[in-house]
């Protein structure tokens, strides 16, 4: 019976892991190995083999969101590949292209490989997303979303921990360690593959764009966040190298803290979304965004000490895993088959201004650096007033609190 109970339970755990949810748990982790690496490597890389300063990292991540603006085009992509398959296929772009990304250390060279990486990124982004909303049940995503939030961040912090200790005692390159990360991402992408069913759509997607005056709060929402997050991504790490000097194995602990608390946290903000709303969750978020990045201010403008910005930086990115709420609010008010191009169409809004913010803002921080955080936190304070429109029960037919079946 043992034998019988055992080949069962086996059986079961295997059915388990070729589902679904199986198949987003194996893509999350696949993704942050790769760009987790571009990331923790990036500043320092370009600063000590690129020799880049405000201006050249601004243009950078400027080359790096026009993928993001371009995401659209993946409305006409999934009418011939099925969205499943795309995901893979942008693994496999991500992988290739970090694996690259240490042998072209010139300006020219890292606009190319940033941009190859930033279509895989933001395509994969892009149609993941789309995927969590369509095959995820409404009452259980907000926790689903949360887990699968800590299995990223625990996937990122191993691979932290991998470079921190390997810069520290091992001696390893740059070169190394984007070759290594870029295959790994390349092979787990391959097992997706290779190992998981095609699964059949629950809801047919509508393969044309498709913009609503239902859905404009959740527009609004993604493109100041778009503009904010740029910010984020872009100068508050490079601050850390260029203003206090931190060296490659000093930043990746500080990208190690982070996902720790992601890792306990995001699991207990999937909890409190379901329990206390998107509307709770987003205004949370963007209050305490508001007070980091006039902090951030402060540390130019008043010269704090680098463990303050380095705790601020903490602080920052742990409010920023709260944003998964957003997907859990458009989930609630869209009509099922506008997922996936309403999900297209709102990363390419979400980087309208992720495109011109920061080129623009790297003129800007040659001369006033705390002027890109507190431009930051006005940015922030929009998005307060914005979430407090989203209603207590959001869904479809009321999407905000103007709505004519507004239950606020």
């Amino acid at each position: 019976m043992s034998l019988i109970s055992s080949a069962v339970s086996s059986k079961t755990l295997k059915e388990h892991l070729r589902s679904p949810v199986g198949f987003l748990i194996l893509i999350s982790i696949a993704m942050p190995i790769a760009m987790s690496s571009w990331v923790a490597l990036l500043n320092n890389f370009v600063i000590e083999k690129a020799f880049f300063t405000g201006v050249e990292i601004g243009w950078l991540h400027t080359v790096r969101e026009i993928p993001g603006f371009l995401t659209i085009t993946i409305i006409f992509a999934i009418l011939v590949i099925k969205e499943q398959r795309l995901a893979v296929l942008s693994l496999i772009l991500i992988g290739g292209a970090v694996a690259l990304t240490g042998y072209f250390p010139i300006f020219s060279g890292l606009l190319i490989t940033t941009f190859l990486s930033s279509i895989g990124f933001h395509f994969f982004e892009a149609v993941n997303q789309s995927l969590q909303l369509q095959w995820l049940d409404k009452k259980k995503a907000p926790q689903i979303l949360g887990w699968l939030l800590a299995v990223g961040s625990t996937t990122s912090l191993i691979t932290y921990l991998i470079i921190a200790l390997g810069f520290s005692y091992f001696d390893l390159s740059y070169q190394q360690v984007y070759v290594g990360s870029g295959f790994m991402t390349i092979l787990l992408a391959m097992v997706a593959y290779l190992c998981w069913p095609r699964f059949p759509e629950k809801h047919p997607q509508n393969k044309k764009i498709v913009i609503k005056k239902a859905y404009w709060l959740y527009y609004a929402l993604q493109f100041v966040a778009g503009a904010r997050r740029q910010i984020f991504s872009v100068f508050a790490a490079f601050m850390m190298v260029e203003k206090f000097g931190f060296e490659v194995h000093e930043l990746t602990w500080l990208f190690i803290i982070n996902f720790i608390l992601n890792i306990i946290f995001g699991p207990i903000m999937g909890w409190l979304v379901a329990r206390l709303g998107e509307r709770w969750a987003l205004t949370t978020e963007y209050i305490g965004l508001t007070i980091v990045f006039i902090a951030y201010g402060g540390v130019y403008m008043f010269s704090w000490a680098a463990w303050v910005a380095a705790t601020l930086y903490v602080i920052d990115h742990l409010f920023f895993a709260m944003a998964f709420a957003q997907k859990t609010y458009f989930q609630k008010i869209a009509e099922p088959a506008d997922l996936a191009p309403t999900t297209a169409l709102a990363f390419t809004i979400n980087h309208i201004a992720a495109v011109t913010l920061p080129a623009f803002l790297g003129y800007l921080w040659l001369t006033s650096p705390a002027s890109v955080f507190i431009f930051a936190a006005g940015l922030a304070i929009i998005s307060v007033f914005l979430s407090l429109l989203i209603p207590r029960h959001p869904t479809i037919g009321n999407e905000t609190i103007f709505s004519s079946k507004a239950v606020i």
